[in-house]
């Protein structure tokens, strides 16, 4: 393919591309197929000689569509938003075409600088306190990770890396092995299954702290669990908080655990995976209030601020601590700014050594939708959620299972799990709509997220209609 055919064919996948979205709501947003449905449908082997582009396109309806699960259906209420925006798609195309390997300010001086600039720009529209900011002589700073399973995971292995470093400056005699055995990390039970993962990744033990009646981390349930493992001999390092869990967007009290975490000289990472781009609407940028308290900071763009994955912002205070824990510098990568104190190389702030140009997404969509539209579009998700739980109310048959703060709906029909889980049933097997379930305590529930970019009351309420109809259904063959 020359540039000269690039140019058709990119206009005619830009064609495809908006035809699939603007009719999507056309689409059955949940696929009929079985495990193991395409490989039949492709041969077993490449092709040994170019196959044509339009075959290729038409394959994609034929192969590929079938087999999609539609996350930017109006109709699609499942999980948590993944953001799609025509900018971003557009700042993904050059980001594709420059196709820089941005692991040093030198592999791409522009790759780099971006980043920190948007990250700062960032902070800003969540009014991050300056110590997280990179400015012209800060010494924090932000870095776009993959997701944030990512960013804990980082976060807490910087922590091991600097407690191991602290204990053994005081004892010289102790062995990493040693330390190891005896760091513990925290969370909420409500916390995201990535952070188990992380602790099972970093090799340390991780302790999951019962949450209140509201599904929140208080302080005085880590600090009971803390003083039983000093206790013991343990050492613990290491907390992450949650804002906005994924079963019901319950909210740890950042303001009770930061203060604990300081004074044990833990360290305390927030992760505010979805609920971190409402942080930017005033009203509710008091639910970050204790931020000042954590060391790193991570909420995800890509989920709820029209950013297309993968774009996960990470911030940490001390950018040392990061970086310190992970630097290598092997001659083929060095370069001669890379003492200067006016740049970073973003190798040293994660898992990969190669990192793509992702900060021209954000780039893109802050200037194209600017703040001010930004906050209309998360404002609009949660007012929708806040109709649907009004539907709710109406209907006695129902119980909310957790308070409404943004744009997820906890709730279930009042009776056993297995008539909710029959119920849920009902809904994703007739595939007009999609939901996934949680716990939450001993109860099965359904979750209902305002997910898409088009979104709109109408398909709130015909969703709600769609799941009022099933339910009596499922009542009225429990009676019979």
């Amino acid at each position: 393919m020359n540039s000269s055919e690039f140019r058709r064919r990119g206009k005619e996948m830009t064609d495809f591309v908006a035809d699939y979205l603007d009719g999507i709501e056309g689409r059955q947003v949940y696929p009929d197929v079985q495990p193991g449905y395409l490989r039949s449908l492709v041969p077993s082997t490449a092709p040994e000689e170019p196959d044509a582009f339009e075959d290729i396109i038409n394959d994609v309806e034929r192969i590929i569509m079938p087999g999609v699960t539609h996350w930017h259906s109006p109709y699609f209420f499942a999980y948590f938003p993944s953001a799609n925006s025509y900018p971003a798609m557009l700042a993904d195309m050059l980001c594709g075409a420059i196709g820089c390997i941005g692991f040093s300010w030198a592999a791409s001086p522009a790759c780099t600088e971006l980043e920190t600039v948007m990250m700062d720009w960032l902070g800003k529209m969540l009014k991050l306190p300056e110590a997280f900011l990179a400015g012209e002589a800060g010494e924090g700073g932000g870095v776009i990770q993959g997701s944030a399973s990512e960013a804990t995971l980082m976060a807490l292995l910087a922590a091991r890396t600097k407690v191991t470093r602290r204990l053994q400056a005081a004892s010289p005699g102790l062995t990493q092995g040693a330390i190891m055995d005896k760091l513990v990390a925290y969370s909420s039970d409500q916390a995201h299954s990535s952070v188990e993962r992380a602790g099972l990744i970093g090799g340390v033990k991780l302790k999951a702290i019962p949450s209140d009646g509201k599904f929140a981390m208080r302080g005085s349930a880590l600090q009971e669990a803390m003083e039983r493992d000093k206790v013991e001999g343990l050492i613990p390092f290491f907390v992450v908080a949650t804002l906005g869990t994924t079963s019901c967007c319950s909210f740890d009290s950042l303001l009770e655990v930061g203060p604990i975490c300081n004074k044990e000289d833990m360290w305390l990472h927030i992760d505010a995976a979805y609920a971190g781009s409402s942080f930017i609407c005033p009203e509710f940028r008091h639910l970050l209030n204790g931020v000042e308290f954590a060391d790193s900071f991570n909420f995800n763009p890509h989920k709820w601020m029209l950013v297309n994955f993968d774009c996960s912002a990470m911030w940490v205070k001390k950018r040392t601590d990061l970086i310190g824990a992970f630097k290598l510098d092997p001659v083929y990568l060095k370069h001669s700014h890379q003492d200067s104190g006016l740049i970073t190389d973003y190798r040293h702030w994660q898992l990969p050594l190669g990192r793509r140009f992702r900060s021209l997404k954000m780039w893109f969509v802050f200037r194209m939708y600017g703040v001010k539209g930004l906050q209309a579009y998360i404002r609009k998700h949660v007012q929708l959620a806040h109709e649907f739980e009004h539907l709710l109310h109406q209907d006695p048959r129902f119980e909310i299972c957790a308070e409404v703060t943004l744009g997820l709906v906890c709730f279930r029909l009042k009776g056993s799990n297995k008539l909710n889980e029959a119920l849920l049933e009902r809904i994703n097997g007739t595939k007009k709509i999609h939901l996934v379930p949680c716990h939450l305590r001993d109860k099965f529930v359904l979750r209902f997220a305002i997910c898409s970019r088009t979104v709109e009351s109408a398909h709130v309420r015909l969703a709600w209609e769609h799941i009022s109809q099933l339910a009596s259904d499922l009542l009225g063959a429990e009676k019979e």
